[in-house]
């Protein structure tokens, strides 16, 4: 048997890509590929411009989350000035931050994950979307979703004017300090936004973990790899979205490195392949060894579930909890994909309560919010944890604080050498004999979707649309069946 399968489109992931899939003779896979076909371009032309408009030139890089954009840039220009900012800026910047989380993870998981769970990955194409969620959960659920995203979206507005292309971190600090009013409105929508948060935990507990099957399916081999992770953490070794040191385990979960932000290039290398524009980032003392996991790859992975196997735990006590069921479920350090959704559930939980704790914090209406830039820019590097995973803006200036080279690191990036080994994996245990159905080619578009991938900002494309397609193909290179998103 000689095949080539395309499956187009590919659908619920944010981005423009191609999945290839090649077998045998006998109709099995012999290899899948994971292409991205968009235009890196971003970093090329912020070259030129003055360093002060990068948090709001790279929050237009990508419409899902501008946030994290927003925060990292703001931090890489704090660092080129080196400016210390006031307690207040930081405990403002933070609490809009895991506004965002909410608001970015909770999307995630109902329009683009649940779907898979709660309608079932072998449903008809046409019902495994939101509105199919809807229909399996009830018009009332979708309606609690609605109005908790609709409170985040308020309380961003509220904090940077706008939810969408923020203006709330400014070099130096943030724009605007907070007023009693404002810091009260902020705790009761936090309250909402912590009940929502376990509404959502409880429905992942019930749907997933309390169905066999779907639990085979996330502890199973067909989406498992043993590799490195890489997250922030704070000075306790906890999960920390804004600020902290990057550390790395190894996939026995002992630590392979801690650094600071600004020795990054020291830990992490880009290696390059000819057939997509995408970058594989590296671990540099372990040296690029192709896309393979094991102890001796320098593949690492982000984002969700990566944060829970590099850190010590959370800072709050439900999340917690929430934590220590997880690792008693799936180990420590939790090499099962599938687990991303599980990690992005009690993120969000983790991040509502960290909004209700800052909104009662003192220092939060302080009036102390943004210091002066007083020293000669040169050079600086700004990491936080985007909800895909770690992201990283490194700029350097002349003495004017005109950009002369900037280099963006996203989580998309980091998460490649993974992205393509899972959906390889899942691709060979998964079609047989030539047997493909549109159930299995979902369940292979699974593996992708765990990760969350964002290609627009993986590759800062222009056009920031994503379409995406499946091949697959014969022996012979014949395209058997394709897929397309335009």
């Amino acid at each position: 048997m000689k095949k080539v399968v395309t499956i187009q489109p590919i659908t619920r992931l944010e981005g423009h890509g191609k999945i290839s899939i090649f077998l045998d003779e006998a109709g099995n896979v012999k290899d899948a590929y994971y292409q991205v076909v968009e235009f890196r371009g971003f970093e090329k032309f912020c070259i030129g411009r003055p360093v002060e408009e990068m948090p709001i030139i790279t929050s237009r890089i990508c419409g899902v989350c501008p946030w994290a954009h927003h925060m990292a840039s703001a931090k890489a220009v704090d660092a080129v000035y080196g400016a210390e900012l006031p307690e207040t800026a930081k405990k403002i910047r933070e609490l809009a931050y895991n506004i965002f989380y909410i608001h970015d993870h909770s999307a995630v998981f109902y329009t683009l994950s649940a779907p898979d769970f709660v309608v079932g990955p072998d449903a008809p194409r046409a019902e495994r979307n939101i509105l199919g969620l809807i229909g399996k959960v009830g018009l009332e659920t979708g309606k609690r979703v609605i109005n908790a995203r609709m409170v985040a979206t308020k309380l961003l507005e509220k904090l940077a004017g706008r939810a969408i292309i923020p203006t709330c971190a400014v070099p130096g600090g943030v724009s605007k300090s907070l007023t009693e009013d404002d810091r009260k409105e902020i705790e009761e929508g936090a309250k909402k936004l912590v009940e929502f948060a376990q509404f959502t935990l409880k429905i992942f507990e019930d749907v997933v973990l309390k169905n066999q099957k779907y639990l085979d399916l996330l502890m199973g081999d067909v989406y498992k790899h043993e590799t490195y992770y890489m997250g922030l953490v704070d000075e306790k070794g906890l999960v920390n979205y804004y600020d902290g040191k990057v550390r790395v385990v190894d996939p026995k979960g002992r630590i392979y490195a801690e650094f600071h932000p600004k020795d990054y290039l020291k830990y992490i290398g880009e290696h390059v392949e000819t057939w997509t524009y995408l970058k594989f980032p590296y671990l540099k003392e372990l040296g690029w060894k192709g896309i393979v996991d094991g102890e001796a790859s320098g593949a690492y992975r982000v984002g969700p579930l990566a944060r829970l196997n590099v850190a010590e735990g959370f800072t709050t006590p439900y999340a917690q909890e929430a934590y220590e069921k997880f690792k008693e479920t799936l180990g420590k350090p939790a090499h099962a994909t599938l687990g991303y959704h599980w990690a992005r559930v009690i993120e969000i939980l983790n991040a509502a309560e960290r909004t209700l704790e800052l909104s009662k914090d003192a220092d939060i209406t302080g009036k102390d919010f943004r210091v002066p830039l007083t020293n000669t820019p040169d050079e600086g590097v700004g990491i936080v944890e985007a909800p895909r995973g770690t992201l990283i803006h490194h700029y350097k200036t002349d003495q004017g604080g005109i950009l002369t080279d900037v280099n963006l690191i996203v989580a998309t990036t980091h998460n490649n050498a993974g992205i393509c080994m899972s959906v390889k994996k899942a691709s060979q245990q998964l079609i047989k004999g030539g047997n493909i159905s549109d159930g299995l080619l979902n369940m292979i578009e699974m593996a992708f979707r765990a990760y969350d991938p964002c290609l627009a900002c993986g590759t800062h494309a222009l056009p920031g649309q994503m379409p995406l397609d499946v091949c697959i193909y014969d022996a012979n290179g014949k395209l058997l069946v394709e897929i397309k998103r335009p």
